[in-house]
């Protein structure tokens, strides 16, 4: 006989948080649009009030994170996300009244937007501060309790979370969980009413899983190869800073980072310029610049360097935009690396890069760019370089991704009236915004019947009056 294996102290605390957020939702299953608004508010506080310690524990995690990155694309939009939601709330929450046919009227329908209950967010290492206040303002909304799963990888953030959440939210609203893989499982394992996941592919599927035992409805943020298309007749110096910018962000450790570019033949030469130009501009030392991120931890930029040898020994041409010849390891700090004539079922073209590597693949005719996108997994986003609007029309409809930017990188991404979103292996489900709003609801239709109803005239016993209305009812 198989031996029961017991819960750990930190999976029965897990249980214990959970059921007791679960019991408030049951109390209290439809709170106003004041208290949301104030929840949204104090969420909003929380940002502000601690601004640098948040920014100072993402850079513990990293290494070195830079100050502005983490502000510009963590904190802005995560308070942008709560100001969005709380002006917004009111209208969001209205019943929506919906049509009835002809021959159920004069009845009545609407959709209300009902809370779910408890909402499980398992926030990713990258952008452990972006990737949680965003599901959380958005879950708030809706009207929901949250528990957060941080990532091991980032526990100076994830303590710091905790400890502000307890203080600001009390235990029967948000709690903030920490700890390794196996908790991780755990936490997915719980039935929650709703489960959003930012992370890998790989690890995606594992999480789907253990949701399904419980029936528990998920929305996946994953990534893939992001592709940045340069047409021909593009501003290649506007493409060069735009991408250079995009892929060098949090040292290209970005679910939406530019993956690789593909760009015409006749062209490569001169935007592959533009783009030593820009990083030079950019990023002109390494170890020592404050606007430069390390990477994560030494396992990750260990794979990264493995990849970059394994594409070299294939026969890739590698370039490392470093002026001044840096030694950057003790650091983690990597310059942009362009890798050229790399064979398929290398690494780095097969799998995320998820650092500031960025594979260049050239083509002869436009055709050939977009059959090579259409021939791999759908990617998270899609990045298109071009003036023509013909041209730019037919990548946006004969392309699938989860969204597209035009002659810019990362940027929609934090519109927060355009949903957030994978397709196929990039992800399943939107938030951000209304979208998130919906997705941390449940739409109750609600069909409200008149006085003076004329249904009874299809109940039994049948006669000939609903022979009647039955030829009606289904004439040609």
């Amino acid at each position: 006989m198989d031996a029961i294996k017991m819960p750990t102290e930190a999976e029965s605390a897990l249980l214990e948080s959970f059921s007791r957020l679960k019991a408030v939702a049951r109390a209290a299953p439809y709170p106003s649009a004041e208290t949301r608004r104030a929840w949204l508010a104090a969420l909003e506080r929380l940002m502000q009030e601690n601004r640098q310690a948040l920014v100072d524990a993402v850079s513990r995690d990293f290494g070195h994170r830079s100050d502005v990155e983490t502000r510009l694309a963590e904190l802005f939009p995560s308070l942008e996300g709560a100001r969005h939601a709380r002006r917004h709330l009111r209208n969001w929450m209205k019943p929506r009244r919906r049509s009835v046919s002809i021959w159920f009227q004069p009845a009545s329908a609407s959709v209300i937007p009902q809370p779910l209950g408890v909402v499980g967010v398992v926030v990713p290492w990258n952008y452990p501060l972006f990737l949680s206040f965003g599901p959380v303002a958005a879950a708030l909304a809706a009207g929901n309790r949250v528990m957060v799963k941080m990532s091991e990888y980032t526990p100076a953030t994830g303590e710091l979370l905790q400890t502000l959440a307890r203080q600001y939210f009390g235990d029967d609203l948000l709690t903030v969980v920490n700890g390794d893989a196996d908790l991780a499982q755990a936490f997915t394992r719980l039935p929650f009413d709703h489960l959003l996941f930012t992370g890998s592919t790989a690890v995606g599927r594992h999480v789907m899983r253990a949701a399904a035992e419980n029936l528990t409805p998920v929305t996946l943020e994953l990534g893939g190869k992001s592709p940045v298309l340069v047409a021909r007749g593009a501003n290649l110096k506007r493409a060069a800073e735009a991408i250079v910018a995009g892929k060098m962000l949090n040292a290209g450790q970005t679910c939406v980072a530019p993956d690789y570019l593909l760009v015409n033949a006749k062209d490569c030469e001169a935007l592959l310029d533009e783009i030593r130009a820009a990083a030079k501009r950019m990023y002109p030392t390494l170890a020592g610049n404050p606007d430069c991120s390390a990477i994560v931890n030494q396992r990750h930029y260990n794979r990264l360097q493995g990849w970059l040898d394994a594409a070299r020994q294939a026969g890739a041409r590698i370039e490392s935009l470093n002026p001044d010849g840096e030694a950057a390891a003790d650091s983690r700090k990597l310059p942009l690396t362009l890798v050229q004539d790399c064979p398929d079922d290398c690494e780095l073209m097969r799998e995320e890069i998820f650092g500031p590597i960025l594979p260049v693949v050239s083509y002869d005719k436009f055709d050939e760019a977009l059959a090579y996108i259409n021939a791999r997994p759908r990617p998270l986003a899609l990045y298109l370089f071009d003036d023509d609007a013909l041209r730019i029309e037919r990548v946006l409809k004969e392309t699938v991704s989860g969204g597209v930017s035009v002659n810019d990188t990362l940027l929609h991404v934090v519109q927060e009236n355009l949903p957030f979103g994978g397709v196929g292996p990039s992800g399943m489900g939107h938030y951000h915004g209304r979208e998130g709003f919906l997705t941390f609801s449940k739409l109750k239709p609600v069909f409200r019947q008149s006085r003076l109803a004329g249904t009874w005239m299809t109940r039994p016993p049948y006669g000939r009056l609903v022979e009647w209305m039955l030829k009606l009812m289904l004439r040609p």
